[in-house]
């Protein structure tokens, strides 16, 4: 069986072709705005010569316009290829990783995901990889997660985890891992496991996780007027 990832639901573009439940080849880079550049470039390289089976996208939260790049270029595979479309969550994919990454750590992860300012979407998520707290935007503050880490150790992880350390890290429970939170490859157990559960997605209909209205802005040049 052979899966195709796609992770854009942040800076990061990521690209992984799984055979066989492990990860065969993966393409990625944090370069800035480049999802729509590299996504094309990266889905070619890996699918040169290959049998694709299925495709698993980034389901959200995160970035408007990376999750609508790699959604369109997902459906449009599947449509083309007449595979099914299957979809994991962002936080709890990234969340599965660090579990990968460190099989010794039994304590909780709360990923997060820069949402601007102080906000970040957030998840609490147990060994497993087991949700223990759904999805939320959260404004970071002061002993908003003392709930959780009363009870031990909780690792933050993901590019909202730097810029709320000054804020949670007096607790003593309080970990954070600034090492990169977000690949295609933590997608992987989570893809098989809603493969084999037959939870796959309408193509025509399915809509990434936004959690929050996309807001356009008026750009505005110096100088010029209405």
């Amino acid at each position: 069986m052979n899966i195709l990832l796609i992770e854009t639901a942040t800076e990061v573009c990521s690209v992984a072709l799984a055979k066989g439940g492990e990860v065969a080849a993966l393409r990625e880079s944090s370069e800035p705005n480049a999802h729509s550049v590299r996504l094309p470039v990266y889905v070619k390289e890996l699918m040169e010569g290959e049998r694709i089976d299925g495709v698993c996208v980034s389901a959200g939260p995160g970035s408007y316009t990376g999750l609508r790049i790699g959604t369109s270029t997902a459906k449009g595979l599947c449509y083309a290829l007449d595979v099914p479309l299957l979809s994991v969550s962002s936080l709890l994919s990234m969340a599965a990783l660090y579990y990968r990454r460190h099989a010794e750590y039994r304590g909780m992860v709360c990923p997060m995901i820069d949402a601007r300012r102080m906000e970040c979407y957030t998840m609490m998520v147990a060994p497993g990889p087991e949700v223990v707290r759904e999805v939320r935007a959260d404004v970071v503050a002061e002993g908003l997660y003392d709930e959780w880490l009363d009870r031990g150790e909780v690792v933050f992880i993901g590019n909202g985890a730097a810029k709320t350390q000054p804020v949670l890290g007096s607790h003593p429970n309080a970990r954070f891992d600034a090492a990169p939170a977000v690949s295609a490859v933590g997608m992987l157990p989570l893809a098989m496991q809603r493969l084999e559960a037959g939870q796959v997605e309408n193509v025509a209909y399915y809509e990434p996780f936004y959690l929050k209205d996309f807001v356009a802005k008026r750009s505005v040049v110096h100088g010029l007027r209405d």
